[in-house]
């Protein structure tokens, strides 16, 4: 190992190793960086088009991205703009971020009312409205994803998308929820402590991930809170077993999804990008 003029070594000079010796290979026959998994679909949609349909950018905006090797097929990062993809069986990422391409697959969000049963059942049994009557005139099959219970208000997902549906609600992926919850009187600080430490129910021990006082005023208490447990009626038990009862419950975001400006009783249908990103949330 030699020295350099002030003594100290030089580090010795590394041998090529394989991947470098591919990498100069690569070079030489023109610069470009073969995938290790050829994902290329040779009756498919080019890339850039199937990643301007599903509203990543322009046309030229997801020929620069895929240029600068953010975008992945299959797992397979992919440089070149000749590449065509099967889009329906193909997993496609921006950043990591999975794009929404299956136009087939729709998802809705409503902001539930309160008095609104969660249940895909236009007829109820004692007849009380349903969420079903809000996407009655859809010809897709909906599913709820997770409950609302009937006094509650806010964000619930109405999908066609079983898996996905399944897998938002399944405790494994933990999707974090928000919600506005008002009780009466003052809570104090020992309660809340309570509730991020967590609290003994029937089904276990639940705690709160996060808690923010919003305010009061004069006879109730509004905090924002949020949770990934989906047990049913998780925050109204949470807040009885403290000793506050709930008066109104409003879900103001399920994983990225919020309630923004949505009124009481309307629907959205989510973007591409916003399925994407619940896709993602669930590795899908």
């Amino acid at each position: 190992m030699s020295t350099t003029r002030g003594g100290r070594r030089k580090p010795a000079h590394n041998p090529r190793t394989r991947e470098a010796s591919a990498e100069r290979g690569r070079a030489a026959q023109g610069g470009k960086k073969q995938p290790a998994v050829d994902v290329h679909v040779a009756d498919g949609t080019r890339l850039q088009k199937v990643m301007a349909q599903a509203g990543v950018g322009s046309r030229r905006a997801c020929e620069e991205l895929i240029a600068q090797g953010r975008v992945s097929v299959d797992g397979q990062q992919v440089t070149e703009l000749g590449v065509r993809v099967d889009p329906k069986t193909q997993a496609i990422e921006v950043d990591g971020m999975r794009i929404h391409v299956d136009d087939s697959k729709v998802t809705v969000v409503l902001n539930k009312p309160a008095g609104v049963v969660t249940t895909m059942e236009l007829q109820e049994s004692e007849g009380r409205p349903t969420v079903a009557e809000y996407v009655y005139n859809r010809s897709e099959r909906f599913f709820h994803v997770g409950r609302l219970d009937t006094d509650s208000e806010g964000v619930l997902l109405l999908t066609n998308d079983g898996e996905m549906a399944h897998r938002l609600t399944h405790p494994s992926y933990e999707v974090t929820k928000r919600y506005l919850v008002q009780v009466e009187g003052r809570i104090p600080q020992g309660a809340a402590k309570r509730l991020l430490a967590g609290v003994e129910l029937e089904d276990g021990v639940t705690k709160l991930d996060s808690y923010r006082f919003i305010d009061y005023n004069g006879t109730d208490s509004q905090v924002e809170v949020t949770l990934h447990s989906g047990h049913n009626r998780i925050v109204r038990r949470m807040f009885a077993a403290v000793g506050f009862p709930v008066n109104r419950l409003v879900r103001t975001q399920f994983g990225p999804i919020r309630l923004d400006t949505i009124r009481p009783g309307s629907t959205r249908v989510l973007s591409n990008t916003e399925v994407g990103q619940l896709l993602s949330l669930v590795g899908l």
